[in-house]
């Protein structure tokens, strides 16, 4: 047996115990931690999921023209992540999207009461362009990843400033896996840099993404080839949907609509458009400056109320 100096006033067989001790608290310790599941979450950019899977099905990237079951998407993100990672538990799925001062549509606060989903809201702009999506999507990434939350991150999205998001997560330890939607036409619609950092990559293709979008019918009108209706004529439309709008939602839908002047949500927006073509018994699509009177006129009858 070694000789042991004497350290302090413990003996060798007193060292020894404690060492017996601490080697068996640190089997105890691993053996926790490998019963501990590893955590994965799914963070999408959902301006990216309508634009790509849009024109993939339908045909066109304007969310106006086509509807997407986010919910019956979701779930299907879901079910992927739960056969790719069988032995990790899903945290949550982040839903990243652009709104008019960020308050929610309606589409929006439906995603929001899924389960497990967090909704996480850029700007939108007047170009109906998203501002602030990236870095919500990067500080979530990297805070999740310094604290342990999630060891894999399923990231669905194609921008180029994502690839910060995506260096931060991994210098935490956490693995990056980029999923994608098919490209129309066999271009490419996310950005080789990107493809570049990620560990994995997966891509949906067509028959993944049909059963989620439809592309709404386009009316067709008998008196299209007659001259459009006057600027006061389609005002004047906008003031009469605005007057039913608040005889049937009442003055607390107001209020909650009122911080967006002069915009109005995707749905909201959408709905005036139709209602106001059955109406006039045309279409609008093509006639910017007479949607921006239909707007004048929703919005002029209602601030006239409050």
């Amino acid at each position: 047996m070694t000789n042991y100096p004497p350290v302090g006033n413990d003996g060798p067989g007193e060292i020894l115990a404690r060492l017996e001790r601490t080697n068996e608290l640190l089997q105890r310790m691993l053996a926790e931690v490998a019963k501990t599941p590893s955590t994965h979450a799914i963070f999408v950019d959902a301006g990216y999921v309508y634009a790509s899977a849009g024109l993939l099905v339908a045909g066109t990237e304007d969310r106006r023209n086509f509807d997407l079951d986010a919910e019956g998407l979701i779930d299907a993100f879901i079910d992927t992540a739960r056969t790719i990672f069988a032995d990790s538990r899903l945290l949550r799925v982040y839903w990243y999207d652009g709104a008019r001062r960020r308050i929610h549509t309606a589409e929006q606060q439906a995603v929001a009461e899924l389960p497990d989903v967090k909704v996480r809201l850029g700007n939108l702009n007047a170009n109906n362009q998203q501002k602030g999506v990236d870095s919500l999507i990067r500080s979530d990434l990297e805070s999740l990843a310094r604290h342990r939350a999630i060891s894999d991150a399923a990231l669905v999205g194609g921008d180029e400033d994502l690839v910060s998001a995506v260096e931060a997560a991994q210098g935490y330890g956490a693995r990056v896996h980029l999923w994608g939607i098919e490209a129309a036409e066999g271009s490419s619609n996310q950005a080789e840099p990107l493809l570049w950092e990620v560990d994995s990559r997966r891509v949906f293709d067509l028959d993944f993404c049909r059963p989620y979008v439809t592309r709404k019918p386009v009316t067709l009108y008998e008196n299209e080839g007659e001259p459009p209706p006057s600027r006061d004529e389609v005002r004047f439309v906008g003031a009469q949907i605005a007057a039913a709008w608040l005889a049937e939602r009442g003055r607390d839908r107001l209020a909650e609509l009122l911080p967006g002047d002069p915009y109005l949500p995707g749905t909201y927006d959408q709905d005036l458009l139709v209602e106001a073509e059955r109406l006039l018994s045309r279409s609008l699509r093509g006639h910017a400056p007479l949607r921006r009177a239909l707007r004048d006129g929703f919005w002029q009858h209602l601030r006239a109320q409050y």
